[in-house]
């Protein structure tokens, strides 16, 4: 299988290169050429464990790897998980059903896809000899699960870019207490979306990109949304078969990939009805669905912080398939988005998304309403999820953090405060981070410095 890139300017690659570049050259972002038709596969996949799911899923698409090796990586990537059913489906009433996805190292659903994207570097340096350099930008739960997914790798660098108080102190611990030489969070003036800005100006820099062998490990990465695709058709095997009926995944979500790996998974013939984008105040996503207008705003600092995001890159995907896999109209979308900040969507239709979303008074009121009815505790941004459920459908939430890691919101909304004992370590250790500004060019400099002329010299060679 070959991957293309959404802009069309770029040429295709195999699975095994898409995933080192990250970014198109061309600034695109990589999809497979073709969407392979799983619906016939799904009945044999039922009696599988989680990562024989994902292997079956993934040889799909990565189809340069030899299959024993693709297994052997994969069965690595999920035995660091705390339960043993890697994403347990939890029954709440008849209708309503938890997807657990914080049961991994880092306590969150992103440790999904980086374990799995870690052991996939490790593969591919010692397929190419050559040491890569990992960028990355997070708002708060990507950086953590990526320095995680890549500690203990030869031949790595990391580099992860994190707004300067607006994550939790717990994520923010998780990023900055490795003692690992090779990791260096970095702490930014601004938001998010100025982190991604300043990763993705760099990636377009193809020289310095060759030169120092970047690789991207935030949701623009193919490997990322693939791997997390897994996890809906996992939910999805788990369920009753009257439940499958009319069911709706609802999904937390500001960098719109998580809900685009289910999305593609309905396309590639997994029976689902619907995908609920449950947003906090930070509402794109919402208002491009409500209103067919995407407009970017000032991102406000939430108590669901891994949410605040005004630019979702992962759109640029969903863009494709909207306007018929055309790259010129994706071209020049994007440039009017970069350029203006807002597209107006003529009579755009939502296909398959409904949406909601929630201040920060909903959150806290959330938390509390699902704790008194189910004994249930949910994080902040497990709790947008709750916000205006269908009762005609079968909804199943998408949990995508431990509520240990925001323990001062738990404990205002019900005078609970969860602990974890792996975070609770993390407040012995010394904090290490590197202040610059969301400034491409002192990022460049940064990685200059801390990169060895040595490991470039390899690289070169």
């Amino acid at each position: 299988m070959q991957f293309i890139s959404t802009r069309g300017q770029s040429e295709p690659l195999e699975f095994s290169a898409a995933v080192e570049a990250g970014l198109a050259p061309d600034g695109g972002l990589y999809l497979p050429d073709s969407l392979p038709d799983i619906s016939s596969k799904l009945s044999e996949w039922e009696r599988y464990d989680y990562a024989r799911v994902c292997f079956e899923f993934m040889r799909l698409f990565a189809t340069d790897y030899d299959e024993s090796e693709l297994q052997r990586i994969i069965g690595q990537s999920y035995k660091k998980f705390a339960d043993k059913r890697i994403a347990p489906l939890v029954q709440l009433d008849e209708k309503t059903h938890v997807l657990e996805l914080f049961h991994g190292p880092t306590l969150a659903f992103k440790d999904f896809a980086l374990q799995l994207l870690g052991n996939l570097y490790e593969a591919q340096i010692k397929r190419t000899g050559s040491s890569i350099n990992v960028l990355g930008a997070t708002s708060g739960d990507t950086g953590s699960a990526a320095i995680h997914g890549l500690l203990g790798k030869e031949g790595v660098n990391i580099f992860i870019l994190y707004p300067d108080g607006r994550v939790s102190p717990l994520q923010e611990r998780q990023m900055t207490t490795t003692g690992a030489t090779n990791v260096y969070p970095i702490s930014i003036t601004g938001s998010f979306d100025d982190g991604q800005a300043a990763v993705k100006d760099l990636f377009g820099d193809l020289e310095f990109k060759a030169e120092y062998h970047l690789s991207a490990i935030n949701s623009i990465n193919l490997a990322r949304i693939l791997a997390q695709c897994v996890y809906y058709i996992w939910a999805w095997l788990r369920l009753p078969e009257a439940a499958r009926a009319n069911l709706e995944f609802v999904v937390p979500t500001g960098n719109f990939g998580n809900v685009l790996a289910g999305w593609l998974t309905q396309q590639m013939g997994l029976p689902v009805s619907s995908f609920r984008v449950a947003t906090n105040q930070n509402d794109i996503l919402y208002r491009l669905f409500t209103t067919g207008t995407y407009a970017v705003d000032d991102v406000k600092p939430s108590l669901a912080p891994s949410m605040d995001i005004q630019i979702a890159s992962n759109f640029e995907r969903f863009l494709f398939y909207k306007v018929g896999q055309n790259p010129e109209k994706v071209r020049e979308l994007m440039k009017q988005m970069r350029e203006t900040g807002k597209v107006d969507f003529d009579a755009f239709d939502p296909d398959s998304f409904t949406t909601s979303r929630s201040e920060d008074g909903d959150i806290e009121r959330l938390i509390k309403e699902v704790h008194e009815r189910y004994n249930y505790i949910v994080d902040p941004h497990t709790a947008c999820g709750f916000q205006t459920l269908d009762p005609d459908k079968t909804s199943v939430i998408l949990s995508t953090a431990s509520p240990a890691k925001f323990p001062d919101v738990i404990e205002s909304a019900i005078g609970i405060h969860p602990t974890v004992d792996s975070l609770e370590k993390l407040k012995t250790y010394p904090i290490v981070t590197y202040p610059l500004p969301a400034d491409k060019e002192a990022i460049r400099a940064f990685i200059k410095e801390h990169v060895s002329s040595g490991e470039k010299q390899e690289e070169k060679s």
